[in-house]
């Protein structure tokens, strides 16, 4: 293992080393040694945990992976409801990858702690003996957008309420050449921003939005903490609401009426884009299909449409060339015959789902994880 200091946050530049799974104790002591602070994991809430450990029914000696590893709320729920499973934990986050190598020396021998990101998962499964890199898997778990320690942490530049520098890397420096959110807004063009805006922030806005961050970018200074681009949207917004164009315009209504900082979407656009969140997303559905074996189980928590819409094409064949269609209705030459056997293999399903409509928190996690509200879960078994 390789570790460098990164201003006293710690990351792993070499993951493990060639191991297997009867050796991971060994690398949960090691990771934590190397990597304990003292300091207490941050509070993170695992939303819909209690369905989550529905819906797989873990058992002895079945192997999960958690996709995005967080706090690590549903990995320890899985280990705990089924002793003697084992879950590998990958997280693109150094500091939930810290925390993974931590709950490892908890329970010693059943986690294998990962960082990197979806795409960078087969290349790091290569380094672990004892795992097949095709239909291994008992369980897939995915739990989408950012996490509370990422939004609680100033320092992180995602959260509009917390000021600090306009970051929004999900990696932080582990990946030298991943451009920050400040770094995008002091070169992208006007138009680039406009389609990332209205695209990846379904931002009705986009164009004045996009007019008023180039201008400021110009005339005034580059936009460099996340109050800055607050203000800048929010003032762009409030022009003419009121007499004289003084009117304060700082919140508006989102799609479940729910009062919400006219900025959001724009923070959302951006956090999508420096991160390439959705294209590892429909990248981390192709590695479940091929991970999990012939009745394994798929679980999924998204926070926001685009997040599902991917999610849910996936799982109802709408896919082409192993990318989610953007399209869900396929058009076709009815001139065009095809034999039923091709026809037949070409529409066969590979996932079932396991309920009928999408899953969402109850009014009592809600209550006590507004956080929560948002979440959308779904469930589905690989048919072949």
């Amino acid at each position: 293992m390789v570790w460098h200091g990164l201003g006293g946050a710690v990351a792993v530049v070499a993951i493990v080393g060639r191991t297997s799974l009867g050796r991971a104790k060994g690398i949960a002591r090691r990771c934590y040694s190397a990597v304990a602070t003292g300091a207490k994991a941050p509070l993170h809430r695992a939303v819909m945990a209690t369905e989550t450990v529905k819906f797989f029914e873990p058992q002895r000696d079945q192997v999960f992976i958690d996709m995005t590893f967080g706090a690590g709320g549903h990995t320890r729920a899985l280990l705990e409801a089924a002793p003697g499973s084992t879950v590998v934990a990958l997280d693109r986050d150094p500091l939930a990858h810290r925390l993974a190598c931590e709950m490892a020396a908890q329970f010693p021998g059943r986690i294998v702690p990962l960082l990197g990101r979806f795409s960078e998962l087969p290349a790091l499964l290569r380094t672990v003996e004892g795992l097949d890199r095709q239909r291994h898997f008992d369980g897939v778990l995915f739990d989408f957008g950012c996490s509370s320690m990422q939004f609680d942490e100033a320092a992180r530049g995602f959260s509009i309420s917390h000021d600090g520098p306009l970051d929004m890397r999900m990696d932080r420096d582990r990946c030298p050449e991943q451009l920050s959110a400040a770094e995008v807004l002091a070169r992208i063009q006007e138009p680039d921003l406009v389609r990332i805006l209205k695209v990846y922030g379904e931002e009705k806005q986009a164009k004045k939005i996009a007019r008023a961050i180039v201008n400021a970018r110009f005339t005034v200074k580059r936009i460099e903490t996340t109050a800055e681009l607050a203000n800048i949207v929010a003032h762009c917004l409030s022009q003419g609401e009121s007499a004289g164009g003084q009117g304060t315009y700082d919140f508006r209504q989102d799609k479940l009426r729910r009062p919400a900082h006219v900025a959001t979407k724009t923070f959302q656009a951006l956090r999508i884009f420096v991160n390439n969140e959705l294209n590892e997303i429909n990248y981390g559905m192709v590695l479940a299909k091929h991970l999990l074996r012939t009745g394994g189980k798929l679980v999924t928590i998204a926070f926001h449409s685009l997040e599902d819409t991917i999610v849910k094409r996936h799982l109802t064949g709408h896919v082409v060339d192993d990318v989610a269609s953007r399209v869900p209705l396929q058009y076709v030459s009815h001139t065009l015959a095809h034999e039923t056997e091709a026809m037949q293999e070409m529409m066969k399903p590979h996932w079932k789902q396991m309920h009928k409509h999408v899953m969402v928190p109850t009014d009592e996690e809600v209550a006590d994880n507004p956080r929560s509200r948002s979440a959308k879960l779904r469930a589905a078994v690989r048919l072949s």
